[in-house]
C-alpha cells in the first residue's frame, strides 16, 4: 500500500516558507499588471506577462520588441497608477522574452 499523500500546491506552499514567499510574490507581480492592464493597448495585451518581483524591482516580460517600445513610453503612466493602487516599486524593467 502506497502511504503518500498528494497535495495541492496551496497546501504544499502553506507547508514550505520558501515555496510561500515565492506564491506570494507571483501574486503580488500579477496583481500589478491586473492594476495596470487598462493602461496596455488592448493590441499588446497578448505580449505582456507578468514577471518576477524582486527588491521592490518588477520585470514585465514582453513577446517582441514593438511592444517594449511601446510600453517604455508608458512606464511613467505604469508607475502612477501603481502608486495610486498601494502597490509602488522603485523600478519597473522591461524584458524581450525570446521564446515563442
Amino acid at each position: 500500500m502506497n502511504s503518500r499523500k498528494a497535495f495541492t500546491l496551496l497546501q504544499a506552499s502553506q507547508a514550505n516558507a520558501s515555496l510561500a514567499r515565492l506564491m506570494a510574490l507571483q501574486q503580488a507581480s500579477q496583481a500589478r499588471l491586473k492594476a495596470i492592464e487598462h493602461l496596455i493597448p488592448p493590441a499588446l495585451r497578448p505580449n505582456v506577462l507578468s514577471g518576477p518581483l524582486e527588491d521592490d524591482v518588477w520585470c514585465l516580460l514582453l513577446r517582441n520588441n514593438t511592444t517594449c517600445a511601446k510600453l517604455r513610453q508608458l512606464l511613467p503612466d505604469f508607475e502612477a497608477c501603481l502608486r495610486r493602487n498601494d502597490l509602488a516599486v522603485k523600478v519597473i524593467r522591461l524584458k524581450v522574452s525570446r521564446q515563442p
